[in-house]
C-alpha cells in the first residue's frame, strides 16, 4: 500500500526531514495546516527543543505543522493521531471493511472531531492511507 504525494508535499516533506533530521513517512498538505508522519521514535527530533524545528517549519511553509508518530501498529497508530488527547481504539470488522471504534471521555469528544470534523477527517485519511482502514467511528 503506497502513499502518494503530491509534488508539494514532497516539497515540504525534504524541508521538513532537512530542517529536522526526523524520517518523514508521509505529508498531507491542506490549506492551513501540513501534517507530516514521522517515523517511529522519531517525534522528539521532529518537534526538536522546546518545539524549535516545528516554529522553523511553520516560518518556512506558512501554515500550521502537525506531526503524528507513525506505527506499525494500526491501535498505537489511531492513539498517537489523536495525542495528547487520550483516545483507546479497536478494530472491527463491519460490512467486510476494517473500522476503528475510538473511544474517548465525552469532554474531549468536540476536539476529537474537530472544527466541521476537520480532525477526524484527518485521522481516517491517515489510518486509510497507513493501515488500510475505511472508517473511525467516535464513541
Amino acid at each position: 500500500m503506497g502513499v502518494k504525494l503530491s509534488t508539494e508535499s514532497i516539497r515540504f516533506l525534504t524541508l521538513f526531514e532537512s530542517l529536522t533530521g526526523a524520517s518523514v513517512k508521509d505529508c498531507i498538505v491542506e490549506d492551513d495546516r501540513v501534517i507530516f508522519v514521522v517515523k517511529k521514535g522519531d517525534m522528539g527530533l521532529a518537534i526538536g527543543k522546546g518545539g524549535i524545528n516545528i516554529e522553523k517549519a511553520k516560518e518556512l511553509i506558512g501554515k500550521k505543522i502537525e506531526v503524528v508518530e507513525h506505527s506499525d501498529d494500526a491501535v498505537e497508530f489511531i492513539t498517537n493521531i489523536f495525542k495528547p488527547i487520550r483516545v483507546t481504539a479497536k478494530l472491527i470488522e463491519k460490512d467486510g471493511k476494517k473500522v476503528a471504534v475510538v473511544s474517548v471521555n465525552p469532554q474531549y469528544k468536540g476536539l476529537v472531531i474537530g472544527k466541521g470534523g476537520k480532525n477526524i477527517n484527518k485521522a481516517k485519511e491517515l489510518v486509510r492511507r497507513h493501515h488500510d482502514i475505511e472508517d473511525i467511528v467516535v464513541k
